[in-house]
């Protein structure tokens, strides 16, 4: 008999005092909610918890559907959560790298989840996954970084791999202009004559081809519309968000140390060729400053990979049973200092 699957959507959880709340929340020691959805087999029947984490301008209902007979197969339970600020959970105002992994851990402890658990982060969404790897290694059974950001900030990058990088300076001009002009920049986004940062779902500049075939079949970047944008609290959590990202790190990831010591191949990164967004020299830089981690790299990939077909089955595939494909090591063709 088939395993009965998780509701995509769970029964609401709320007292009569309270609000109508869409989804179930758990409060953390410090008064905040977080809000989550449970995926996959019962938590009491799994093999392996996994908790994903979402980048810039997603939430917990983002895309990441898998084949029933994988769920089945491997036994997973999903958990899905809006991080700070995003769709039904409180801001925080005192956000860090620091207290991204701390809220997973709580809510991972809340929820039971036992000792360990997996995680697997997407784009912005892999610096809560760095803050785990240096804050809470005991808990991880196994981590997976998804087209993960890069910051310019860190020091171990070579000059000669980022000088001439386009990224380099905008990423410092937008970080500038967040932090130091936040009314200006609120203002400016969301003017009928400023170009909406929706387009970028429209763009090739910013998407492969790949890219643009994914996103019509995703719903994109709903949090990055005009009409998302005027909402104070949105603009706040993602400007709160990408400064945290892209600010100075109380350490160097590039100098953390392997949290699976006898086991080399537990963290995995996954990165597009054609990624627009994140340079994929600077991820196989990462990985060989790092060799403990596995590194895949889809050829024709850009930054939207985790929502082609078969990638996520390949992703997790790799993270839980230890398989690789052949055809996501990375080419020869160019080589980082």
């Amino acid at each position: 008999m088939a395993t009965q699957l998780l509701p995509a959507q769970l029964e609401t959880d709320s007292s009569p005092e309270d609000p109508l709340l869409v989804s179930p929340t758990v409060k953390l020691s410090d008064g905040r909610h977080i809000a989550y959805r449970e995926r996959g087999v019962p938590k009491a029947k799994s093999n392996c918890k996994i908790i994903i984490v979402h980048g810039f301008g997603s939430s917990k209902d983002m895309n990441f559907q898998v084949p029933q007979e994988l769920i089945e197969e491997l036994g997973i339970y999903f958990l899905l959560y809006d991080r700070a600020g995003y769709g039904e959970s409180d801001p925080n105002p005192k956000r860090s790298v620091k207290s991204e992994a701390l809220d997973i851990q709580e809510l991972a402890d809340q929820l039971q989840l036992g000792p360990k658990f997996y995680v697997i982060g997407v784009s912005m969404g892999s610096y809560p996954i760095w803050s785990c790897l240096k804050y809470i290694p005991e808990r991880l059974a196994g981590v997976t970084m998804v087209v993960p950001v890069i910051n310019y900030r860190w020091p171990s990058f070579p000059d000669s791999l980022t000088r001439e990088d386009y990224r380099r300076p905008l990423a410092k001009l937008l970080y500038w202009v967040a932090k130091y002009t936040p009314g200006l920049l609120h203002w400016s986004v969301t003017r009928k004559w400023f170009p909406s940062p929706s387009v970028m779902e429209e763009k090739p500049v910013f998407f492969n081809k790949r890219d643009m075939e994914a996103l019509k079949k995703t719903e994109g970047f709903p949090m990055l519309t005009k009409e998302r944008l005027r909402e104070q609290s949105v603009f706040n959590t993602l400007r709160n968000d990408f400064l945290v990202c892209y600010g100075d790190w109380d350490f160097d990831p590039m100098e953390l140390t392997s949290p699976f010591p006898q086991n080399q191949n537990c963290v995995h990164i996954w990165q597009g060729y054609e990624d627009k967004i994140v340079p994929f020299e600077l991820q196989r830089c990462i990985s060989k400053k790092l060799p403990w981690i596995q590194y895949h790299e889809v050829a024709d990939g850009g930054h939207l990979l985790v929502h082609y077909n078969g990638l996520r089955e390949a992703i997790l595939r790799a993270m839980l049973l230890g398989e690789e494909h052949h055809l996501y090591r990375p080419s020869a063709d160019k080589t980082v200092p």
